[in-house]
């Protein structure tokens, strides 16, 4: 399957791109792995007709927007993310009419209609340096309300006012699962995901996004983490550095729309190119400005 998954990329000059939290299984044919930003930035710099997004379905809808006369296919179009869900276009017109004049950053796990009615997207790479880039003392910040605030917690002097959704998945991670593997592994760091509830950002000694805790593990001298973000994260910590332990906080922090995807999927994506992602040109129009800002300023 691996070799013909590869055999059918070279054929039609694809691009497999996949996320961080994907079944590990499919970094063996994956052209790049990471999280929402470095997979933003390789499909607004890709060369290939065809992108395959190993992810969910606002993040096919990114790369078609970065890069519309390409054919971007979603192998699964059951991978969708529940907090993009949370916020449509007139939930988050209503939340803007409430706080007027305030730039709105909008996270990129939202939909390409919500990034066309924002300032500038960000992810959990960069949402601070996002938010200080408008220069504002208030910023609207949708839809992930924890994000939100932990970037506030991050910024002196601005006011960070949140839209109410949430990622399911890290808010099932309690601050009760930090302080019970703490106790059985003490020397552990806990390397948290800012989408966390702030009860578990408090106890954690790192907080970072998907790419930032595994740049951190690698880094550190310590030898044990207990990772409170998705269970992927774990699987390539372990591939990767063998030389460490790393405890998954929870057996809960599994998000099961990111595990839709298999190698048979990403095969049948590229046999029959399915399942193929468009995006209303008006929108693309307004939603590619929000991105590409976020990507200048990223750097």
């Amino acid at each position: 399957m691996i070799e013909e998954i590869l055999r059918l990329k070279k054929e039609k000059n694809a691009v497999i791109l996949a996320h961080s939290y994907q079944n590990i299984e499919i970094d063996e044919v994956a052209d790049f792995v990471g999280d929402s930003l470095y997979l933003s930035q390789m499909a607004a710099k890709t060369s290939a007709d065809i992108i395959v997004f190993a992810g969910v379905y606002f993040m096919a809808e990114t790369a078609k927007i970065l890069s519309p006369t390409k054919k971007v296919l979603l192998p699964r179009l059951e991978s969708g993310c529940l907090m993009a869900d949370m916020v449509n276009l007139e939930q988050l017109r209503e939340f803007k009419s409430k706080h007027p004049n305030i730039p709105t950053v909008c996270y990129i796990n939202s939909t390409a209609e919500v990034k066309s009615e924002c300032d500038i997207c960000c992810t959990s790479s960069n949402a601070v340096k996002i938010v200080e880039s408008l220069g504002a003392r208030e910023v609207l910040f949708a839809p992930d309300t924890y994000l939100g605030k932990w970037v506030e917690s991050q910024l002196s002097g601005i006011k960070v006012i949140t839209y109410p959704g949430y990622c399911p998945t890290h808010l099932r991670i309690k601050p009760e699962d930090i302080i019970n593997q703490k106790k059985k592994h003490p020397q552990a760091l806990v390397l948290a995901h800012p989408e966390c509830h702030q009860e578990v950002i408090k106890l954690a000694d790192y907080v970072g996004s998907t790419t930032g805790i595994m740049n951190f593990a690698e880094k550190s001298d310590n030898k044990q983490f207990i990772i409170a973000t998705e269970l992927g994260v774990i699987e390539r910590l372990e591939r990767d550095f063998k030389d460490k332990e790393f405890i998954l906080v929870s057996p809960n922090a599994v998000c099961p729309n990111m595990k839709w995807n298999h190698l048979e999927d990403i095969l049948n994506a590229l046999k029959y190119e399915q399942y193929e992602i468009n995006v209303d040109p008006e929108i693309a129009k307004k939603a590619i400005h929000s991105i590409e800002r976020m990507l200048k300023v990223s750097g």
